[in-house]
Formats: structure tokens, C-alpha cells, sequence
């Protein structure tokens, strides 16, 4: 029984058959001609890996970088920071914005395997301390996610004028829907993008992405927090209503 290999892979297979089947000759002429052929053969391999589907990935273990949110109505804009570390389930978002023609300084941490998310004001040194959904769910493209295209953010012309990216889309629960776009290389996260009838939409922009964590104290709550006792709530917070929080904070502005 023999297997049918698809016309591409035959014409590669074929290649390195006909390489093996030629003595190399230590002459300069042959020797330089076989080494072109080789090359030629492991390009061809490259490009067949290069063309393959995009799949949902997931993003490195720790990351920092900044982020900016905007809400569909242009009520909130706000831009900050944020590091996230998967191996020891924690988020940190520090934003600074406008909402409600006020300006605010909102810090989330979410810390899952404790199950506590601390929202932070550093306008008023004020802290609320609430549950928090232990399940983590690392940063990626949702298993379930369709792709919707890819496309060079910037210029293919030449090296370093764009990059290569994925953008997907699915399903959120209440009737939700989202965008999000990752780089193909890497799976860095570029944006995210989501409506649910309930909170409208939302758009989170990332940049200067750094693989690892600069500082470790980042995923300290602040000292104004000490004395926060834990707020009871009918359901713990999860990474979207956290994110839904700093969409309505033009209504929570205290």
C-alpha cells in the first residue's frame, strides 16, 4: 500500500531524490551547482510551512506592554499599562484617562489563583477588593475562533516596513460577538474588539509588547489596599466584566 503524497510534496520529495542521486565532485563548478540545487530544495520546504492555515495560538507566558481602551460611544478613552504573567495566573491593567469630562487613574490586578481582584483609584487612594473567578484562561485566539483573513499590517515591499497578521472572530455569551488580531509570528495580541447589547462596544489597542516581566512588583496590590476587606458579591468578577468595569466607569466615577 502506498501513500499519495499531494503534487507539491511529490515535486519536493522528488527533488531531494535526484540531489541524493548525484556524487558530489569536489571541482568548483559541480559543487557550487549542487549546493544551489540544495538551497532551492530547502526553499521550497519554507514556503510550503510559510502557506500553511493560521491556527489559534497562544500568546508567550509573560508579557508587558501598553494598551489603549475606547468605548463605542466615545465616552471613555483611556491608555495605560499592562504585564501579564500565565505561569503564575495573575493581570495587572493601569490605566489613566477621560470619561464623564472627568479624568481617573484606574488600577485592576487580577490575581485568579487567589480568586481576588483589586480595583484601585490613585486620584482618591481609594481600593475595593472583590472575588474573582479563579478559572484562567490564558491570553490566545479561542479555540473555537473562525478566521476572518490575513493580512500585512503596513508593507509586505520589504523587511521591517509591516507584519504579518491573523484576525479572528466568535461569539461572547449574551448575545456578544468579538474581533481580535494576533501576529502571525509570535502571537502577539494587536486588538480586541467586542459588543454585547448590555455594555455596547469596546476596543482594546496593544503596543511595544516586551516578552517577560520587568517587575515582579507590579502584582502587589497598593499599599491603600491593607485594610480592604472583601467585598460579597452574588458572582465573582471575570476577565470580561473586569474589562466592562473601565467601559462603564463614567457611570462609577465616585
Amino acid at each position: 500500500m502506498m501513500w499519495a503524497l499531494p503534487p507539491v510534496s511529490r515535486f519536493i520529495w522528488k527533488c531531494f531524490l535526484n540531489q541524493s542521486a548525484h556524487r558530489f565532485s569536489w571541482s568548483g563548478d559541480s559543487l557550487t551547482m549542487n549546493f544551489i540545487s540544495v538551497l532551492s530544495c530547502l526553499s521550497l520546504l519554507l514556503a510550503v510551512g510559510v502557506a500553511q492555515y493560521p491556527k489559534p495560538c497562544v500568546v508567550p507566558e509573560l508579557l508587558s506592554g501598553g494598551l489603549t481602551v475606547m468605548t463605542g460611544d466615545g465616552l471613555i478613552s483611556s491608555t495605560g499599562l499592562i504585564t501579564y504573567d500565565a505561569l503564575g495566573q495573575r493581570m495587572r491593567v493601569k490605566n489613566f484617562g477621560i470619561g464623564d469630562n472627568q479624568d481617573f487613574a484606574l488600577d485592576q490586578l487580577m490575581l485568579f489563583r487567589e480568586g481576588v481582584y483589586y480595583e484601585s483609584n490613585w486620584k482618591t487612594l481609594s481600593c475595593k477588593k472583590m472575588k474573582l473567578d479563579s478559572s484562567f484562561i490564558p491570553m490566545q485566539v479561542p479555540p473555537d475562533a473562525k478566521l476572518m483573513g490575513q493580512v500585512f499590517m503596513g508593507s509586505s515591499s520589504s523587511w521591517g516596513m509591516g507584519v504579518l497578521t491573523n484576525t479572528w472572530y466568535g461569539s461572547l455569551s449574551e448575545n456578544g460577538f468579538y474581533s481580535t488580531v494576533f501576529t502571525e509570528i509570535g502571537c502577539i495580541p494587536v486588538s480586541f474588539t467586542s459588543y454585547t447589547p448590555q455594555s455596547g462596544w469596546l476596543t482594546v489597542s496593544t503596543f511595544n509588547w516586551v516578552i517577560g516581566t520587568s517587575n515582579p512588583m507590579d502584582y502587589l496590590p497598593p499599599d491603600f489596599c491593607a485594610n480592604s476587606e472583601l467585598e460579597e458579591t452574588e458572582t465573582p468578577h471575570n476577565f470580561f466584566t473586569v474589562m466592562e468595569s473601565l467601559a462603564m466607569k463614567s457611570k462609577r466615577i465616585e
